[in-house]
């Protein structure tokens, strides 16, 4: 079926539907080369503002607001394509295709402990984002939910190498329930990368969490979640390492014939050269040696 043949509503469905599916870091590339198929501008820019805004909650797209960072997720959309930001005290719309903000306006916010705490929760968190992740940004949210206090707090790193065929994005979240005595985080850390050179290859991973933390003041609540997350992160990024290496390993041994040792040790290619029989050409510049030989080496 060609595009021509759609009604207006399969269309809008379909474009939707393949902008949403656009990788962290991929979102301006795939709305481009569907305006080359579509060639419908306006149906093409609306599309893309709804996207868009699901695409910056799905994927906390960062930004900086007077020089602070501003992460977007569902819990600072306050309607009508606006987010809000609880450090800067103001809502604003964010155009994702141009990268730009949008209708700024001032929003108060009511100061009471949970505030207070908040900003206490976000210094300890920014000072462990800033020990352990290159290019990392976090926020701390603030949210009430049938008369009860809750923290969220999100964590998001990413390294979009487009040119080098290649994107990762690294993201967390953790919510906690501001109680007098104890309170249960609830986290959940979120991996995606995409590779793109010679294969199409994207792999995600998660792991969802559930712990528990006393609480003492305010000082020792925030110090005790920013060790909680990255205690958590750790045995997290531990964990995918292992799997990968394990993933890597199997894969080797499906491409070759049979499997091979692996050894994990430093080959000194040196003495081996020496060792073989290597017949020379000078002014060829190269060096040309058994195969068998050095497979038996191997081996």
């Amino acid at each position: 079926m060609t595009l021509s043949v759609l009604s207006r509503k399969d269309k809008e469905r379909i474009i939707r539907r393949l902008l949403l599916q656009a990788p962290p870091g991929e979102f301006v590339n795939a709305f481009d080369d569907l305006c080359l198929l579509i060639r419908d501008e306006k149906l093409m820019h609306h599309q893309g503002e709804c996207a868009g805004h699901q695409h910056c909650q799905k994927y906390s797209v960062p930004l900086r607001i007077d020089g602070n960072p501003v992460l977007l997720s569902h819990h600072n959309v306050m309607g009508d394509y606006r987010f809000f930001d609880h450090q800067s005290k103001l809502s604003f719309r964010y155009d994702l295709l141009q990268n730009q903000l949008k209708d700024i306006q001032s929003h108060g916010i009511i100061r009471n402990e949970t505030e207070y705490l908040r900003v206490v929760v976000l210094c300890a968190l920014k000072l462990y984002v800033n020990d352990h992740y290159p290019k990392g940004n976090c926020n701390v949210l603030r949210k009430t939910v049938k008369s009860k206090e809750y923290l969220i707090a999100c964590i998001e790193d990413h390294n979009y190498e487009t040119e080098e065929c290649w994107n990762g994005l690294w993201k967390s979240k953790w919510i906690f329930q501001v109680n007098p005595f104890l309170t249960q985080v609830t986290g959940r850390i979120f991996v995606q990368a995409h590779f793109f050179r010679c294969v199409n290859l994207h792999i995600e991973i998660s792991k969802d969490l559930k712990e528990s933390l006393e609480i003492v003041n305010q000082a020792q609540l925030a110090l005790s979640f920013a060790r909680l997350v990255e205690e958590q992160e750790n045995k997290f990024q531990a964990a995918v390492l292992e799997e990968l290496q394990e993933l890597s390993n199997e894969a080797l041994r499906k491409i070759l014939r049979r499997d091979l040792p692996v050894t994990r040790t430093l080959i000194d290619w040196q003495r081996i050269l020496s060792d073989l029989n290597l017949v020379m050409y000078p002014k060829l510049g190269y060096v040309i040696y058994s195969r068998s030989v050095l497979c038996n080496w191997i081996i």
